[in-house]
């Protein structure tokens, strides 16, 4: 198995920032990228983020692009999310994710492991 814990999330005012960070751990696992994802309540969960492991490479959904900036350190196995400019529409679950292959990078399904989750709640 592999896990993923999150942490960073919180409260923080419209306009502020919040970094989240995902640790990896257990088993050996062909990595292939680490992705972001969140849920608001009553809301579907919708793709955030994602980082190709081997080359940095990053994809972003529309809504965080240019706010948002993913990266990972190799070393620690973990990937971060920094979060700038903070909407209250951005209030959601928050959860990482990783995924062994290629394919669809914002399709949920594709995803082999996921973590808790960690709140990030924006107050306008």
């Amino acid at each position: 198995q592999v896990q993923l814990v999150e942490s960073g999330g919180g409260l923080v005012q419209a306009g502020g920032s919040l970094r989240l960070s995902c640790a990896a751990s257990g088993r050996t696992f062909s990595r292939y990228a680490m992705g972001w994802f969140r849920q608001a309540p009553g809301k579907e969960r919708e793709f955030v983020t994602a980082i190709i492991w081997s080359d940095g490479s990053t994809y972003y959904a529309g809504s965080v692009k240019g706010r948002f900036t993913i990266f990972r350190d190799n070393a620690k196995n973990t990937v971060y999310l920094q979060m700038n400019s903070l909407k209250p529409e951005d209030t959601a679950v928050y959860t990482c994710a990783v995924r062994g292959g290629a394919g669809r990078i914002a399709n949920s399904d594709e995803y082999d492991y996921w973590g808790r989750g960690t709140q990030v709640t924006v107050s306008s």
